[in-house]
């Protein structure tokens, strides 16, 4: 069965409009929690460390949150729908990855390889570069430069 896209997802969830609206335009952060569990903050809060909740996705849709919305009143909450209509963090909670801050993958936690045949094709990785890879490569996942790139020495 192939993945629901986050459309699918919304229109599962059914929101009404004001709460889609509330999850497109708040400043939410994201954290993964393992399990299917997203710490889900919104930043547009004075203190937005007290509006920090969990939700919790089971097969790929976003379950139920540990807000006072989703106890209190009836229909998801916008922190549900937050997570399902952000799809790199919906299919990271899905697939329990571990996922960096910027959504790649760590790739030594599935034992890839750092080799230059899995390279993006824009590498502009070059040996004067302190040990950091090109954006290209850091946006793929790579935490170190490509040792067989092309390039001036210093």
């Amino acid at each position: 069965m192939a993945a629901l896209s986050p459309t699918d997802v919304v229109n599962i969830l059914d929101a009404d409009e004001q709460v889609e609206k509330r999850a497109a335009w708040e400043a939410f952060e994201f954290v993964l929690r393992g399990d299917g569990d997203v710490g889900v903050t919104n930043g547009s809060h004075e203190d937005a460390d007290e509006h920090t909740y969990t939700v919790h996705v089971e097969s790929g849709i976003p379950s139920d949150c540990t807000c006072p919305a989703w106890e209190y009143q009836s229909g998801v909450c916008k922190h549900m729908v937050a997570v399902a209509i952000r799809e790199p963090v919906l299919e990271a909670a899905t697939e329990d990855q571990p996922v960096r801050a910027d959504g790649g993958i760590t790739l030594e936690e599935f034992g890839a390889d750092d080799g230059d045949d899995d390279r993006p094709e824009d590498c502009e990785c070059a040996p004067s570069m302190d040990n950091l890879p090109c954006w290209p490569c850091y946006r793929d996942g790579f935490e170190e430069p490509n040792a067989n790139a092309a390039g001036e020495s210093e």
